[in-house]
């Protein structure tokens, strides 16, 4: 079966010609370098991806905070982990950098806060 991909790693945007026959790779042809033929390996053979999303925060002056795994994991397990991050809800204050959850599903990949949330102050009475 011929298959096209759009290589994504670098600028060039390669348009990469595969021919795959029961999941063996039998030809790659149009990538203008070695990343496209690796990107084009990984996605026949192991698909990965990461996920960015929000999470729920407690006393805070904002509700979600933005957060993201910090390395890719199976394709095939992305709505494992989404269901596991909806549980995940946070209390104020929340530091961009923060592991929000560690290995999540024993995939090797921690989940982190790519924002700063800080706790609604009782001094402010504004913000209440």
């Amino acid at each position: 079966m011929k298959k096209i991909y759009t290589c994504i790693i670098c600028p060039n945007s390669c348009e990469i010609e595969t021919e795959v026959s029961d999941r063996e790779i039998l030809s790659i042809t149009g990538n203008l370098c070695p990343k496209g033929d690796a990107y084009v390996r990984q996605e026949i053979l192991a698909p990965e991806r990461t996920i960015a999303t929000s999470v729920l925060v407690a006393n805070g002056v904002l509700p979600l905070v933005s957060v993201r795994l910090v390395r890719p994991i199976p394709k095939n397990r992305i709505f494992d982990v989404m269901e596991e991050i909806k549980k995940i809800k946070l209390q104020a204050p929340v530091a961009s950098g923060d592991i929000v959850r560690k290995n999540i599903l024993g995939l090797g990949s921690d989940i982190i806060a790519t924002r700063s949330v800080q706790a609604i102050s009782a001094a402010d009475p504004a913000k209440i």
